[in-house]
């Protein structure tokens, strides 16, 4: 078990993590890190589906492939996994027993699926009145849509994200592009966080259980922000600008001569202080580009010329240069630099923990900074089935003779 719950945000909680793929394993991930003891419930002899979505894979110490891809890794440190056959009736009895020493359920089935298995809330909540459920599905529990399969991808799609996502249409490689990580899934994963720790604030005061709703497709329409209500108040939907600004010139990024940076101009002095670093005092002296006005007017005509000056250039000597002069700036990294950067580091965002057949693995911890109680990571993923029996024992007080019966049984 981890370290004293005194010294965690969530240590006297316990999650039972029906959940697979990215989204509610994210939201799982997120409570574990904050203290909650996390039991991953798994198919006997697959478990996530995730755990076989490679290569990569972890590679142990000689440098063999283990049974862990990366991106199972990703979104399930500080769990433990107990196998069980929840389609049968002794596993649907252990589930009950954990739940009635839980305070919260994640789960991601198909709407309806485990009502036939007396595992929905309405059945639940009859074994613990107090209980916090949640359920992450594509399109939620309700409307025309809810029996439908969820796809992060189709959910970018459908959710509008990928109508303002891409590069313009009337430029080369222009069109509609989805995010480079399944944002939909991620932030569906984080407002499950912030719905489950609610529904156990309102807990501790009122004594009440509750059930969370939460389905990607309002996640991805929510999380349009300030593009939602430009749409709102004018009528007009948004559309893609790639890389750049619909209202300010130059606010987009650019080739160097080894790689990319962004350059984020916000007023006429900044532009003339990039031009200055440029040494092309005629882009700053021509009247079409004098102002921003008139370089949101004339872009198509300044934009290639200031492609030009900074091909010149590496990227390393730009971003000294601008940082030099006040221009705001940024480097376009690949992870290799990510990595590497001193300000990544002294964040400590790589963490490095113990493996049980890798004997060590890499991941990036919790973004979250806490003084008192700050996420702490006392377990790696999780083998399969990993904790079987340590739970069934320790947690539900099973004897050995059991346990032995329920893996002959083929249950766990």
């Amino acid at each position: 078990m981890p370290n004293p719950p005194s010294k965690k945000s969530l240590g006297h909680l316990r999650v039972l993590d029906l959940t697979r793929i990215l989204a509610g394993p994210w939201c799982a991930q997120n409570l574990a890190d904050l203290g909650a003891d996390v039991i991953k419930i798994e198919r006997p002899g697959a478990g996530d589906d995730t755990r076989s979505w490679g290569p990569p894979y972890l590679r142990d110490e000689h440098g063999h492939d283990t049974t862990e891809a990366a991106y199972y890794l990703a979104a399930n440190r500080g769990k433990r996994s107990v196998t069980l056959d929840i389609a049968s009736a002794e596993g649907q009895s252990i589930v009950r027993e954990l739940v009635r020493r839980s305070d919260v359920v994640l789960e991601n089935y198909k709407v309806g699926q485990l009502k036939k298995y007396g595992l929905d809330y309405a059945s639940l909540r009859l074994e613990k009145p107090d209980l916090i459920y949640c359920s992450i599905t594509g399109f939620g529990q309700d409307g025309p849509y809810a029996h439908r399969a969820g796809y992060d991808f189709i959910v970018q799609g459908m959710g509008g994200f990928m109508s303002i996502t891409g590069e313009r249409d009337d430029l080369p490689g222009g069109g509609p592009q989805k995010a480079g990580i399944a944002i939909s899934d991620l932030m569906t994963g984080m407002y499950a966080t912030i719905a489950v720790l609610a529904a156990l604030s309102h807990r501790d005061r009122s004594g009440e259980g509750q059930y969370i709703d939460m389905a990607l497709l309002d996640v991805q329409v929510a999380m349009l922000a300030n593009m939602n209500t430009n749409y709102l108040a004018s009528g007009a939907p948004p559309k893609r600008w790639g890389n750049a600004h619909p209202n300010i010139v130059p606010y987009q990024t650019f080739a160097t001569a080894d790689g990319h940076i962004i350059v984020a101009v916000g007023n006429d002095s900044q532009y003339r202080k990039l031009i200055e670093a440029g040494e092309r005092p005629e882009l700053a002296s021509d009247a079409r580009f004098a102002t921003n006005p008139m370089r949101v007017r004339h872009r198509d005509i300044l934009v290639p010329l200031l492609a030009e000056m900074i091909k010149s250039r590496t990227k390393q000597q730009w971003i000294d240069a601008l940082e030099a002069a006040g221009v705001p700036c940024g480097p376009i990294n690949n992870l290799d630099e990510v990595f590497d950067n001193p300000q990544v580091d002294a964040r400590g965002l790589r963490i490095d923990l113990p493996h049980p057949t890798a004997g060590s693995v890499a991941l990036v911890g919790s973004p979250i900074k806490m003084s008192a109680t700050p996420p702490q990571y006392g377990l790696p993923p999780p083998l399969l089935g990993q904790h079987t029996e340590e739970v069934l024992r320790e947690v539900l007080g099973h004897s050995m003779e059991r346990i032995v019966a329920l893996r002959e049984g083929g249950i766990v």
